[in-house]
């Protein structure tokens, strides 16, 4: 007996292809829709913060980055990991404590190191010699 898997029905994606009669020569998710109009704002706010004025070039541009984004974005998402699980990673990976990579201490100095002038024995052979010799069996 064969168990069928409902995987079909996700292979599909909730595609919009414009209006009727007049589709788009691309394909676009309905997720990809909302995050372009989204990263679109985004990239025009980032613009006009850095000074650049508003005018057929830069807007161009900010429609250029903002398919470049979206397109990356969007290549993360799927029906297993929608948006809202990638934009919760995103932000756990952002806050998760981090290993404190600077060192700790200053330069190292041999001042304060003791020299002796005679080789220290191995730990077996100090014990013997500390020890009193053993009284002779017969």
């Amino acid at each position: 007996m064969r168990i069928r898997t409902d995987d079909e029905v996700y292979r599909v994606d909730a595609v919009w292809l414009g209006p009727p009669k007049a589709t788009f020569p691309w394909r676009a998710r309905y997720v990809a829709w909302g995050v372009g109009i989204a990263v679109f704002l985004i990239v025009l706010t980032v613009e006009r913060q850095l000074g650049v004025g508003f005018g057929f070039f830069s807007t161009a541009w900010a429609f250029v980055a903002t398919i470049l984004i979206t397109r990356l974005i969007t290549r993360k998402i799927s029906h297993e990991r929608p948006l809202g699980a990638v934009f919760t990673m995103w932000l756990r990976e952002l806050h998760a404590p981090r290993e404190d990579s600077r060192g700790s201490g200053g330069a190292v100095s041999a001042t304060k190191l003791r020299v002796r002038s005679e080789r220290p024995l191995p730990r077996n052979k100090r014990a013997r010699r500390s020890r009193p010799p053993a009284p002779a069996r017969r």
